[in-house]
């Protein structure tokens, strides 16, 4: 498995070298907030609303001191925008009032932000903190790792433990962003291109099909 997974962390690295977050973001609660968005809707969709959003309250105490009712008009077009605008507020409120106005560096104090789950904490101790063994596992991840046999089942927990147990740490981070680039170029949910796919020798998902 070792020899498998170092050989698909060099395929991804060599067609994506420079792997960031889709989301735009300049300040760490920003970023923050534009995940609590992305949450089934696409990065596309969100970095669409974050620069009026963010225009409007162009600080962390302008947010947090916000109307939750106006913050929904922002982020309506992202879906599921009364608990997401919400947990935006409180989120930032709590930074404020529990973090010194910083988006905090531990799994244990970001759960504790509303709104905030492992995969966004995950993200965030990647992106804001380089956290070795960060582990993002959005929908593409669970999808693409499942199709090469590195992980089983659609559990995020679950996933993101077993990658952990295989994934290099200070490639965990990186790999993931590369299988979401990878997953919206090639290996797709319906229709995946696996005649032109780079990894089809490790894929599991064509070897069974064939």
């Amino acid at each position: 498995m070792e020899e498998k997974v170092n050989a698909i962390i060099e395929i991804l690295k060599q067609r994506y070298p420079d792997p960031v977050c889709a989301l735009h973001y300049s300040k760490d609660y920003e970023l923050m907030i534009a995940v609590r968005l992305s949450a089934q809707c696409t990065d596309a969709r969100v970095n669409l609303v974050t620069p009026a959003l963010f225009a409007a309250y162009p600080t962390l105490e302008a947010m947090a001191s916000a109307d939750i009712a106006d913050v929904e008009n922002y982020v309506h077009s992202c879906g599921f925008y009364k608990h997401k605008a919400r947990d935006i507020v409180l989120g930032c409120q709590m930074l404020l009032s529990d973090y010194d106005g910083k988006v905090p560096g531990t799994m244990e104090e970001l759960l504790k932000i509303p709104g905030v789950g492992r995969k966004t904490a995950n993200l965030l101790l990647g992106d804001l903190y380089a956290v070795p063994g960060s582990v993002v596992c959005d929908t593409h991840c669970m999808r693409i790792c499942e199709r090469l046999g590195l992980s089983q089942g659609r559990d995020p927990e679950k996933v993101e433990k077993a990658l952990r147990a295989i994934l290099p740490p200070e490639e965990s981070s990186d790999f993931c962003h590369r299988i979401v680039l990878f997953g919206r170029e090639i290996c797709t949910s319906q229709r995946p291109q696996c005649d032109h796919c780079p990894l089809a020798l490790h894929c599991r998902y064509i070897n069974n099909a064939e």
